[in-house]
């Protein structure tokens, strides 16, 4: 199975940021990458699962006034 290379340009535009976030991505090693000679590529399934490790759930109403109460 062939999955698709995104350019770092790509791999930008399908995350909605800057080339630049992409690049230190690469460079802190975020995210999986395959370098094609000099050229740095990104498959879409990682930049998912970088999407998907960085997801954030949202707490109820309690869980906010519990962590409140403990903050005093």
């Amino acid at each position: 199975m062939r999955e698709s290379l995104l350019s770092v340009e790509a791999a930008a535009e399908y995350l909605c940021t800057s080339p630049r976030f992409i690049r230190r991505l690469v460079a802190e090693r975020r995210v999986p990458y395959v370098k094609v000679g000099r050229l740095v590529r990104l498959t879409s399934e990682d930049l998912d699962v970088f999407i998907a490790e960085g997801r954030v759930e949202a707490l109820t109403a309690s869980e906010v006034w519990r962590r409140v109460k403990r903050v005093r």
